[in-house]
């Protein structure tokens, strides 16, 4: 017998069962004593079910069932439920080209005979249908009492009944079955399946380095030459400052990494179209659930690498109380859109010019988020959050083209939010920041004075003189950075993170990361603008890679650029996270234990890093 808590939530989520084979499993079907007393112990489907019924407000006027036509029996369990409780509806039989691709034909006019509601079929991606289902949303109304009747206490065995009764089979069907076993036996097998995972993944991570090394040269070209361009327009003074090395250098230390967040959206969802992701999901279940984690959580975790807001509030959908908090607390691990520019930026100053390693870096980064979330949750499962997780059943959807349409606008839609974010808190930040690294004015030093003095001479090579000229104006730079409130900030609170490597500098640019993760690039960006007097035509990260320490040395080292890396990699940095989780948990101490865990977590790693590589002679 299994339960189910898919009522009436899009995602369905049973529990118990017997697998067969490799991505396969069988039901043993939704035998209930009655189909009234229906188990609802998931937040989001207690909410959707309050919402139908109207106890949230008014009861909607009509609802939109979506089933797949290749997979009906499954599908109408949902329908068979709504049905019981008399909701108004209408059913789109979606994807039915791919059903009559695969020599299966389903008969809309019977089956909306059987059901008693509206039935459209439809081709949702090509927009097919959709006059069809308008119109159908007009004559929208409540099924028969006989139809519920019909149902009785088995709603699976209805669904069987009502899918032979309206669906016919060619031998195509059959064959197209035997080639997605084949497929499926390699993309869910133990060892080739995660061989293919892997595989999969550094591909794409590879890609993401390689092809959008010209797009970002031209967003850099495009702002040194805007930054030019204010030079010569503004006056000398604070405002072409503010707006040259503030506005727009911060900007452009953030915009500069958005073909990147794009087109990792585009691939990604690439992925999902073909139904490969779901295949991911089975193979990734064995590994979560050795950990602790229910293999419900992978759509919260995969969710919060596009943000851990999202993939924190979908939690939701676990049924467990157990399982729900331990995702909650490591979902934020999951490598989020905005640690990208991050990651480009450190990666990229690691391995310059070789993209085939940075890649290689970059997927490294995702992997070590993900292995501190399996072992957290472990290490919470035995102390905290004592339990065993829940086992999942999961629909395989099929194999499909994807749609080029439907990532291009993932891509721009994500695009589009990211820049929201630089147009936002970014050029706030980038305009506090260049106030803090400018003022206050500090006199310039003695040394820098007799350096010019020296310059001066009669005699003295025109090289030689401009070397000291050179050597005054850093000097002059560095003693306005030191005494700006920037400088004092930071260089009381570098001892603490002088450890990791981090000089004052850093330090000031991961106490900003803590408003908003993206904001570090900016930050890096408006002091590196500080250090330099003449070259703003450099790109973002050649001025950032060419910082140097009060002393005169880089402030990125490799070794420093690996240690804060991994810092950005485990390190809670995200305070509209922490207040998600307080809502989703109810209790502050959840939130609480997030930040802590996590960063502490962050500079233990980033130290033993650090030290680790200084001792092997790494600088």
């Amino acid at each position: 017998r299994a339960k189910t808590s898919n009522f009436p939530g899009t995602t369905t989520s049973m529990r118990t069962g017997h697998a067969e084979a490799p991505g396969h499993v069988t039901l043993d079907v939704l035998d209930l004593p009655g189909v009234y007393d229906l188990e609802i112990d998931a937040p989001e489907s207690r909410i959707a079910a309050a919402v139908l019924e109207g106890a949230r407000g008014p009861a909607p006027d009509a609802v939109v069932v979506i089933v797949d036509a290749c997979n009906l029996a499954r599908n109408l369990v949902l329908v068979g439920q709504l049905l019981v409780r008399r909701v108004p509806m209408v059913l789109a039989l979606n994807m039915v080209d791919l059903a009559e691709r695969r020599g299966l034909s389903i008969n809309a006019v019977t089956l909306e005979a059987r059901l008693g509601v509206p039935v459209v079929p439809m081709v949702a991606r090509s927009g097919r249908g959709l006059a069809d289902l308008r119109q159908a949303l007009a004559r929208v109304h409540v099924a028969e009492p006989a139809v519920a009747q019909a149902i009785g206490t088995s709603v699976s065995r209805w669904a069987d009944d009502i899918a032979a009764a309206v669906s016919t089979e060619s031998a195509s069907a059959h064959a197209h079955d035997r080639f997605t076993e084949r497929l499926d036996g390699v993309l869910t097998h133990p060892v080739f399946g995660l061989a293919a995972f892997i595989a999969i993944m550094g591909t794409l991570f590879w890609i993401l380095f390689a092809l959008a090394t010209v797009p970002m040269d031209l967003i850099e070209a495009t702002f040194a030459e805007v930054g030019t361009l204010v030079e010569r327009l503004l006056p000398e003074g604070p405002v072409r400052d503010l707006v040259s090395k503030g506005i727009v250098g911060g900007i452009a230390g953030t915009v500069v990494f958005l073909p990147q967040i794009c087109l990792l959206f585009f691939l990604i969802t690439l992925l999902e179209d073909t139904g490969y992701l779901a295949r991911a999901a089975f193979v990734m279940d064995r590994w979560l659930s050795r950990f602790g984690l229910p293999g419900h959580a992978f759509v919260p975790l995969l969710t919060s690498h596009a943000c851990a807001l999202p993939g924190i509030m979908s939690t939701r959908l676990i049924p467990d109380l157990r399982d729900r908090l331990t995702t909650i607390l490591v979902a934020p691990f999951m490598s989020c859109s905005a640690r990208l520019p991050v990651y480009v930026l450190l990666t990229t100053l690691l391995f310059a010019d070789r993209p085939a390693l940075a890649g290689l870096a970059f997927a490294g980064c995702y992997l070590l988020g993900a292995l501190a979330a399996l072992f957290t949750a472990k290490l919470f499962g035995s102390t905290i959050l004592k339990g065993r997780a829940k086992p999942m059943i999961l629909e395989l959807p099929s194999y499909k083209t994807p749609s080029l349409r439907n990532a291009l606008l993932t891509a721009r839609d994500q695009g589009l939010s990211f820049l929201s974010t630089a147009g936002t808190v970014i050029v706030a930040i980038c305009i506090v920041m260049w106030w803090l690294s400018a003022y206050p004015k500090v006199e310039a030093p003695p040394e820098a004075a007799r350096l010019r003095a020296a310059a001066e001479a009669p005699a003295l090579p025109n090289d030689e003189a401009s070397a000291l000229l050179a050597e005054a104006a850093a000097l002059e730079v560095r003693t306005a950075q030191a005494g700006s409130f920037a400088g004092r900030i930071g260089h009381t609170l570098a001892p603490a993170f002088e450890p990791l490597g981090f000089d004052w500098q850093l330090t000031v640019g991961v106490l900003t990361s803590f408003l908003a993760r993206e904001v570090f690039v900016s930050t890096m960006s408006v002091l590196a603008a500080g250090q330099e007097a003449t070259d703003v035509d450099e790109g973002v990260v050649a001025k950032i890679r060419g910082m140097t320490r009060d002393d005169g040395r880089p402030v990125f080292t490799p070794a420093t650029a690996a240690s804060a890396l991994v810092f950005f990699v485990l390190a809670m940095q995200c305070l509209p996270t922490l207040t998600v989780t307080r809502k989703e948990t109810g209790a502050l101490k959840y939130a609480a234990l997030q930040l802590g865990y996590m960063s502490g977590l962050a500079y233990v790693a980033a130290f033993l890093l650090y030290q680790s590589l200084r001792a092997a002679g790494v600088a």
